[in-house]
């Protein structure tokens, strides 16, 4: 999530502004990025639990030792609760504690993967001899919700009152999942649709192929991805698979059209977060906001309010892949390698939209769910999602070869595929991995899961 936002005082005097916000982020092919975001668990490795944010071994104790490697603070009311960086990268909190990277917009997944094991090795220096560990799974496997600690961002204390009015899972989403996502670019706003179609509509097999979430409070929880399905109930006003996407009406408009009709949670103000959960914008914009009569919104608040939507696939000035479960970290490059292999190409995207442009609104939801149970075993059509992986990742090999993008080895981006490869020729994802040894060798205990997937 964000840091506190960067005002804009630009008022809003129509949608029109809204939509040209958007339009923006067009960019030719040759200035297209990749922005990898990544979250973890932090732990104590005694106990288990989930480290607070105050106190000699913290949260807090954490971004100060990273603050000390060229990172610089950010703070609200007093708390550091971010880190960001000269070329655009931020560390930030989630509800929970999970610590984000936020990695900044670069040129190849070498460069982003690069990025990303750097964190990581910062991470981990910082904490050396203080027996804090960092999890890379997509949901909590042992502790309960009164057990997580809570962080001090405004934002997040309105988000916690509103959560359990909208659906039953809100609070288990903020405060006990973690995901890995990649951000990625678009040429124009056709471009834009059909990456946005077909990676909603893909968005499941990512979803199986980085299962790694499958005990809730210390033992299995019936799901592959626990955090998969803790999404399908959390608030339908700002969440799910964007079925109006689909439409011959989708825009850059459109979109902006269902912003405007998400709920508020906030409205930002001289350093504090002002409780507008349930409100309108597009009262806002017409100056009737019962919190602030009178006021008009500006485009600053526009870009908050941005922020506070969650489909399966988010658009921003960028577009942002959100169906996966955090992993390993070798799953952490195979993310951006994945997506970018099939929407970076062309040819390979116009191949990804032939073998979903069929496909009903009816069968994307069942897609959706299904996997959520089942992973790769799950069924579509007349094969299973395992089969249905195998074809997606001939194509996202396809176009990471056309990319020819090498390292200094000469190796190019599909080197990050083949872990991913393994997973979907196997049918054997993170989550069947942890079940298996569940039943196994771990006696019927989720404890060593703190050991062979922390980073």
């Amino acid at each position: 999530m964000s840091a506190p936002a960067k005002p804009s005082d630009e008022p809003i005097l129509s949608k029109r502004q809204l939509v040209e916000y958007l339009e923006q982020g067009c960019k030719p092919k040759e200035a297209w990025r990749i922005g990898t975001e990544h979250e973890k668990f932090v732990f104590d490795q005694i106990t288990l639990r989930p480290i607070p944010y105050e106190g000699e071994r913290s949260i807090r104790s954490v971004l100060m030792g990273l603050a000390d490697l060229c990172w610089t603070p950010v703070e609200e009311n007093g708390n550091l609760i971010a880190l960001v960086d000269d070329n655009g990268a931020s560390i930030t909190l989630e509800p929970g504690g999970q610590l984000e990277l936020s990695g900044a917009p670069l040129e190849s997944i070498h460069d982003t993967c690069f990025e990303v094991h750097t964190h990581l090795r910062q991470v981990k220096d910082v904490v050396e001899d203080q027996e804090i560990g960092f999890l890379g799974v997509g949901f909590q496997p042992k502790w309960g919700l009164d057990d997580v600690p809570k962080m001090p961002k405004g934002r997040y204390k309105i988000m916690n009152e509103y959560m359990p009015k909208k659906g039953g899972k809100g609070l288990d989403m903020m405060y006990r999942t973690c995901t890995v996502q990649v951000n990625l670019d678009f040429s124009s706003e056709a471009d834009m649709i059909k990456k946005l179609r077909v990676s909603l509509a893909l968005q499941p097999v990512a979803t199986a192929l980085f299962a790694s979430s499958p005990f809730k409070d210390g033992k299995p929880s019936g799901f592959i991805s626990t955090r998969a399905d803790v999404w399908s109930d959390v608030d339908r006003d700002r969440t799910g698979t964007l079925p109006f996407a689909f439409d011959q009406s989708m825009s850059f408009e459109r979109y902006v059209d269902w912003m405007l009709d998400v709920p508020m949670y906030f409205v930002y103000r001289e350093g504090r977060y002002l409780d507008a959960s349930g409100l309108s914008f597009r009262d806002f914009i017409a100056g009737k906001l019962p919190i602030l009569p009178g006021e008009i919104a500006t485009m600053g608040d526009w870009m908050d309010h941005l922020t506070t939507a969650f489909p399966e696939v988010r658009l921003k000035r960028y577009l942002e892949m959100r169906g996966a479960d955090g992993g390993p970290w070798r799953s952490l490059c195979g993310l951006p390698a994945f997506w970018v292999g099939l929407l970076y190409e062309q040819e390979v995207l116009d191949a990804a939209w032939e073998m979903v442009k069929d496909w009903t609104l009816e069968e994307r939801e069942a897609l959706r769910r299904d996997v959520a149970h089942l992973g790769l075993k799950a069924k579509f059509r007349s094969e299973t999602v395992q089969d249905l992986a195998l074809r997606v990742m001939a194509l996202a090999d396809a176009g990471l070869a056309k990319r020819h993008r090498l390292n200094r080895s000469g190796v190019d981006e599909r080197v990050f595929l083949k872990s991913l490869w393994v997973i979907a020729e196997s049918g054997q994802n993170a989550a069947d991995d942890m079940l298996q040894s569940f039943y196994g060798d771990w006696n019927g205990k989720v404890d060593p899961v703190f050991e062979e997937y922390a980073y």
